[in-house]
C-alpha cells in the first residue's frame, strides 16, 4: 500500500532550516525544564498517592481544608479524570499506611455526608524512588548505546551516530513539551512516572525502526546506483520509503488517540507521550537522521581530502 505515487521531494535541501527548528524546540524545552523543573510522580520521588471516588462532584478546596487539619494541606490535590474522582499526592513519609489512613480519616471526618471509596493507594519510600529514578536513566542510556552499536555494526558509525542523535532529539523535544503542558490540560497527568519512562523507551524503539528502514534502503540503492552521489541516493531513498514511514506512524498514532480518549486516566499519560513522540520521531527519521549522516560524511571527506 502506498499513500503517494512516485515522489521527488528534496528533504535534504531544507536541512539547515530543520536544524534551526529542532534546536529552537530543544532549547525552549531545556529552558522550561530549568525554570519550571521536572515534575516526578510518586514512583520517583517517594511519598503516598491515593485516589478517592465520590458519588457526586467534590470541590478540591473542601479536600484541602480537610487535610489542613492533619497538617497535609500542602499535598497535591487534583481531579482524576472526572470531577468526582480526586487524586491526593503527598511527599510526607511515615511507616506503613499511616499517611493514607490520616488522609482517609480526615476526609471522612470533615465530610461525613459524602461517601467515598479508595480506587488506588500507593506508597513509595524515598530510597526506592531514588533507585527507580537512577535505573530509569540507565535504561535510556543503555538503549542509546545498544542502538549506536547495532547500527554502527550493521551500517557505518556515522549512521549509528545519526540515529542516536535523532533519538536524543525526539526524547528532548517530547520531554520539554511534557514539562510545558504538565498541569495545563485538565485530566491529563504528565508527571514523570514509570509509565512515562515506558513511553520513552517504546518511542525509542519505534523511531529507530523507521530510521533503520530508511538507512537500509540507502544501502540497497548505493549498490544499484553506483554513479549517484550520497545526497542523491539519500533523497531517492527517503522518497521511496515515505509512504511506508507515514503509514506506520499514522497507524500507531490513531491507536494512541483511541487509547488517549478511551483508555482511562491510568493510560492517558503514556498515550499522550507516545502520540507526541510519534510525531517528532517521524519528523526526525525524515529530516534529521539522514541530514546529519550526509553532513557528517561530507565533513569527513573534506577533511580527508585536505589531509
Amino acid at each position: 500500500m502506498r499513500l503517494f505515487k512516485k515522489t521527488n521531494i528534496d528533504f535534504l535541501n531544507v536541512r539547515r532550516i530543520c536544524y534551526l527548528i529542532s534546536s529552537s524546540l530543544i532549547l525552549i524545552g531545556i529552558i522550561t525544564m530549568f525554570v519550571k523543573g521536572l515534575s516526578f510522580g510518586i514512583d520517583f520521588k517517594g511519598g503516598t498517592e491515593i485516589v478517592l471516588a465520590f458519588q457526586e462532584r467534590i470541590e478540591v478546596s473542601d479536600i484541602r481544608t480537610a487535610l489542613t487539619k492533619v497538617q497535609l494541606g500542602n499535598s497535591e490535590i487534583k481531579y482524576y479524570g472526572t470531577d468526582n474522582y480526586v487524586l491526593i499526592n503527598t511527599g510526607e513519609q511515615a511507616e506503613g499506611t499511616t499517611i493514607a489512613d490520616h488522609i482517609k480519616s480526615a476526609v471522612q471526618a470533615s465530610m461525613p455526608d459524602k461517601a467515598f471509596e479508595v480506587v488506588k493507594e500507593d506508597k513509595i519510600g524515598p530510597k526506592i524512588g531514588k533507585e527507580l529514578r537512577t535505573d530509569a536513566l540507565y535504561a535510556i542510556i543503555w538503549a542509546f548505546a545498544a542502538i549506536l552499536a547495532y547500527i554502527a555494526i550493521r551500517f557505518k558509525f556515522a549512521y549509528g551516530l545519526g540515529a542516536v542523535l535523532a533519538l536524543i532529539h525526539d526524547v528532548l523535544i517530547t520531554l520539554g513539551f511534557l514539562t510545558i503542558l504538565n498541569g495545563l490540560i485538565p485530566g491529563l497527568n504528565l508527571d514523570i512516572s514509570q509509565e512515562i519512562i515506558a513511553a520513552f523507551l517504546t518511542l525509542i524503539g519505534v523511531s529507530v525502526n523507521d530510521t533503520v528502514v530508511v538507512f537500509d534502503r540507502m544501502r540497497e540503492n548505493q549498490k544499484i546506483y553506483r554513479s549517484m552521489s550520497l545526497g542523491e541516493i539519500m533523497r531517492k531513498s527517503l522518497n521511496e520509503t515515505l509512504s511506508r514511514t507515514l503509514i506506520t506512524s499514522l497507524t500507531i498514532f490513531l491507536v494512541l488517540v483511541v487509547l488517549l480518549v478511551f483508555g482511562g486516566e491510568v493510560n492517558r499519560g503514556f498515550a499522550f507521550t507516545m502520540a507526541f513522540g510519534i510525531i517528532t520521531g517521524t519528523y526526525s527519521s525524515i529530516f534529521v537522521a539522514s541530514a546529519f549522516v550526509l553532513d557528517w560524511t561530507q565533513y569527513k571527506n573534506r577533511k580527508k581530502a585536505a589531509a
